[in-house]
């Protein structure tokens, strides 16, 4: 179990260890000592999970208990290392007015009750600070993020009850265009942000609630470059370069994310990591917009149940060859190829557990460790990689907050 002495205590602990133990050979689970000891030492935060589906929909899920299906739960968090995670407020993209409103503040307060029902478990954060904090407690921190901006109903009133609230980042889009901004996945209608569009960005600056760009058209991801005065987010995309799907990231918007000072946290989804795999997968299903709001529509807007589904017959196509084989290993590339293009201050880690077919051999929560050490065999500092796992997405939170104060 992890955190069980303090991180001073284990620190200590580490320096008196002959070099020998540092350098030993790496255990049965393929991570080194060494790894596991930066992995614990540093805060590592996931900035995208759709657990919170389950949690509202299914009354018999328990958040603490070990589950034999989905990614995430106390005791793999606990193993893997995971010390905060942003549990997503999602809505599917067609459930618009006051329906997704009612929807949303359910899956907040599905959220809110978690953290009152386990407190020696979870923590809920709303700040940078809160997260140190829950850290120090030996707590997860449970913040949220709200994916879609549909969910404001075209309300900057009702973003700031859900800000007031705790949510502390909003994507602009989900898979389909909303009244005031385009989405990656479907027909543009408003060439970007419309200015309602730029006004949601001032408020959510205004508010210090993180305004994240995963999801949008290229053409909003640069207008909300161009109006926000505070560091923006990619909670949950990869590299287009290595797999070109339009919910990616070109070079050239990476390099513009560093330069905004914002962080491009990395998704795990088989479709977004292997270039292979999104064609054969494509082919397959046809249309992904079409196929994720059948999906959706079967399992009563529950994606946990239409992702676990998907990931069950996904796995098994890639058993039976039917579909390309994706290792986790592609995650190691998509984090490095972003560190080159963008430095290694504007990458994290944003896994949509719970929400996506993972690559095999990080099936779930507990696996993390495995890319730290990844990280480590390729040469990267102890520094860098406290920041990729977790440093980054609290610094860029940091910032926000100030601009929100003024300071």
């Amino acid at each position: 179990m992890r955190h069980t002495f303090t991180r001073a205590a284990l620190a200590c602990a580490v320096l008196a260890l002959p070099a020998l133990v540092l350098t030993q050979s790496a255990p049965a689970d393929g991570v080194s000592a060494r790894a596991k000891q930066i992995h614990d030492r540093a805060i590592v935060i996931d900035s995208h999970d759709d657990t919170t589906q389950r949690m509202l929909f299914d009354k018999t899920f328990d958040i603490t208990t070990r589950h034999q299906n989905g990614n995430i739960d106390v005791p793999r968090m606990r193993e893997g290392g995971l010390d905060g995670l942003f549990f997503s407020i999602w809505v599917p993209s067609d459930i618009t007015g006051a329906p997704a409103v009612k929807r949303a503040m359910d899956l907040i307060d599905a959220v809110h009750k978690a953290t009152k029902a386990h407190p020696n478990d979870l923590m809920l954060a709303t700040t940078a600070a809160d997260v140190r904090r829950a850290v120090a407690d030996h707590k997860i921190a449970a913040l949220m993020g709200m994916e879609g901006g549909h969910m404001i109903n075209d309300d900057l009133a009702q973003l700031r009850k859900y800000a007031g609230l705790g949510v502390r980042y909003l994507t602009l889009t989900h898979f389909g265009n909303n009244n005031w901004a385009d989405s990656s996945t479907d027909k543009p209608a408003h060439n970007g942000l419309t200015p309602f569009g730029k006004d949601v960005v001032r408020e959510l600056n205004k508010l210090g609630v993180m305004v994240d760009i995963s999801h949008v058209s290229d053409k909003t991801f640069y207008d909300a470059l161009a109006v926000t005065s505070a560091p923006v987010i990619a909670s949950h995309s990869s590299c287009r370069a290595i797999a070109n799907h339009p919910r990616n990231m070109t070079d050239d918007m990476i390099r513009a994310l560093a330069k905004n000072g914002g962080v491009m946290m990395i998704n795990y989804h088989a479709a977004f990591l292997s270039e292979e795999f999104r064609v054969a997968s494509e082919k397959k299903s046809g249309n992904v917009v079409a196929s994720m709001a059948a999906m959706s529509k079967k399992c009563g807007g529950n994606e946990a149940c239409t992702t676990m589904e998907s990931e069950r017959i996904d796995h098994e196509a890639m058993a039976k060859g039917e579909l390309p084989k994706v290792g986790w290993e592609k995650i190691i590339e998509h984090i490095d190829h972003a560190v080159k293009v963008a430095g290694a201050d504007h990458v994290g880690l944003g896994s949509d557990f719970d929400g996506a077919t993972m690559p095999i051999g990080l099936e779930d929560a507990s696996k993390l460790p495995k890319i730290t050490d990844a990280l480590l065999k390729k040469g990267y500092s102890e520094q860098d990689i406290t920041k990729i796992l977790g440093g980054n997405i609290l610094r860029v939170m940091e910032q926000v907050e100030r601009v929100a104060r003024g300071t």
